[in-house]
């Protein structure tokens, strides 16, 4: 049985969660080809590791000398702590820093059979070998010393932690945002699709272009999956047509309706803005946690973090292509 004091906890908590930091930013960075700060907090640090491998050293105690029911606790504990910690996270902040669903014998993406079975040999090798000389180190530091670390990393990573879980917060509310958003921009597109309907009967000249407008208009409407770039253009074409009607062939009906289509396209233009001011992060925590974590998904949202994904990538390509002009104007002023 382990018999730890509270600090020592704390400090095998911290350790862990840099050693998982270690291995999970190499993998990244090398299946990426770019050096990447994996993780949701910003420093060396990944929680969930420390969480795992304390975990791991408590459900095995009691089976220290039997191997194979270490190897299950180790199963059963650790999937539970993953299930818990993935649809907590997703329930605060809309998206998912891991995604199981694309593997065989999954539950809903949040764990799968092939993590369940690893988690079991993780155990075993946690407790077998890699505890074993990390607990002789941490028993044979001075206990003042070790409790001044562990202080000294408590407030360093609450702080961390604080400043990183304020960034999660606020990307979700960016993502809900723009999604209210589109849900405004569908509806001004309904509004504009049932009036340029109504503008069509008796107009023969614009037949053929009304009625693809209203058999859009009517897509829209029955569920199928609508990017918000095709709502903006079917909402500046509609527009258009209805222009276009009023200059041409005026009616008595689009004269009672101009008021109401002004009003459209002030909210849409209003929306439009709002829409592109969203998708330029500035703030420099929600960045990097886009960048952090490229394997973050949204099963509501993912448009728009696609969007925000994209928008994160460009501008590096951005900078990049700005460092190599410099480079090669200042390679010509030389010659």
């Amino acid at each position: 049985m382990y018999s730890y004091s509270m600090v020592q906890w704390l400090f095998f908590f911290y350790l862990y969660c840099f050693a998982g930091w270690c291995i999970e930013s190499a993998y990244v960075s090398i299946r990426t080809r770019k050096l990447t700060n994996r993780g949701f907090m910003r420093g060396p640090f990944l929680p969930i590791y420390g969480s795992g491998a304390i975990m791991m050293l408590v459900v095995s105690m009691p089976f220290q000398d039997n191997i194979v029911m270490t190897y299950v606790a180790g199963c059963i504990g650790a999937t539970v702590l993953e299930y818990v910690t993935g649809v907590t996270m997703e329930l605060l902040f809309k998206m998912r820093y891991w995604d199981y669903s694309d593997k065989p014998l999954n539950f809903q993406g949040h764990i799968c059979l092939g993590s369940t079975l690893s988690w079991g040999f993780l155990t075993i090798l946690m407790t077998e070998i890699v505890h074993v000389p990390v607990e002789r180190l941490v028993l044979s530091m001075p206990p003042k010393i070790l409790a001044v670390a562990a202080y000294i990393l408590t407030a360093g990573i609450f702080a961390d932690f604080a400043l990183s879980f304020k960034a999660a917060i606020d990307l979700r509310d960016v993502l809900v945002k723009m999604e209210q958003i589109k849900e405004e921009m569908m509806h001004i597109h309904g509004r504009l699709g049932a009036i340029v309907s109504r503008a069509s009967q008796g107009m023969e000249n614009y037949k053929t272009a009304f009625s693809e407008s209203v058999s859009a208009a009517k897509g829209f409407g029955e569920g199928m999956a609508v990017r918000m770039e095709d709502l903006k253009s079917g909402i500046e074409s509609k527009v258009e047509l209805l222009k276009s009607a009023a200059r041409t062939k005026p009616t008595a009906y689009l004269e009672s309706v101009r008021e109401e289509v002004l009003e459209l396209v002030m909210k849409y233009r209003v929306n439009e803005a709002d829409s592109k001011r969203l998708g330029k992060l500035k703030d420099f925590f929600q960045k990097d946690m886009i960048r952090s974590n490229p394997g973050m998904t949204s099963r509501r949202y993912q448009e728009f973090l696609n969007e925000l994904k994209a928008q994160s990538g460009h501008k590096k390509k951005d900078k990049e292509r700005g460092k190599e002009k410099n480079r090669k104007r200042d390679k010509q002023g030389k010659r």
